[in-house]
């Protein structure tokens, strides 16, 4: 059983959202507009957030950057906006995952499934990566028990997902990885034809790592890869 906060201002969409997850077993928090989400968040330290992106007096993105700043809980954005810039906004600010209304509650389900899941494994790798050394290409330094990566001993300030998603690529150099692949394995479900997620997250994973970014290289018509770093 998890807690899982629900923070949506349609109260009739909140409260189904409230019976399905309860009927699956959890344990349900409900917030209506943005000061109460971050407010329960930072209070009950709910093991999953469902966040709506146009809350009242505190949108959904600004507290998603809040709850962000002290906590890696995992966040599935809800919203009514389906332009790419959206999309890209809510994944910049932390969201794990983003869903556009109308959806299905299936779907929800589906993607809380998921995300619960990921934490379980998550928890278990990290008790056998706690006593693995670190993963070290070049400057690049990904410390798996402190869940840091760092260039040149500057830590760089990098979302679970992103993290998560640079492990992968790392701990195999030289491998190449489709985007279905990578969803599965990263976010803990297929991507069902979408794959901007995957291609969103790279981007920002490129632009914070700076030059050593260009080492996540594009496989075309697949996905991605670490090329080795230049040295013996």
């Amino acid at each position: 059983m998890a807690a899982i906060l629900i923070a949506e201002d349609e109260r009739r969409l909140s409260d189904l959202l409230r019976q399905h997850l309860e009927d699956e077993g959890h344990r349900v928090l409900q917030a209506f507009d943005g000061p109460s989400a971050e407010l329960v968040a930072r209070r009950d330290r709910p093991d999953l957030i469902v966040l709506d992106w146009m809350l009242p007096r505190l949108d959904g993105l600004e507290v998603c950057r809040r709850v962000r700043r002290e906590s890696v809980v995992p966040i599935l954005m809800l919203t009514a906006r389906s332009e790419e810039i959206d999309r890209v906004l809510g994944l910049e600010v932390g969201a794990d995952d983003y869903l556009t209304k109308p959806f299905s509650i299936r779907e929800l389900l589906a993607r809380v499934r998921a995300l619960l899941r990921r934490i379980d494994l998550d928890r278990e790798a990290g008790s056998a990566d706690a006593a693995l050394p670190a993963l070290v290409a070049g400057p690049l330094r990904v410390d798996l028990s402190q869940h840091l990566a760092e260039i040149d001993g500057r830590a760089i300030d990098l979302t679970p997902k992103e993290f998560e998603l640079l492990t992968m690529l790392v701990r195999h150099p030289g491998r190449a990885f489709s985007r279905d692949y990578l969803m599965d394995k990263v976010w803990g479900y297929d991507a069902g034809g979408s794959d901007r997620t995957v291609d969103t997250h790279v981007l920002r994973l490129r632009r914070k790592l700076g030059t050593i970014g260009e080492w996540i290289e594009t496989v075309w018509g697949l996905g991605y890869r670490f090329a080795r770093p230049p040295g013996p």
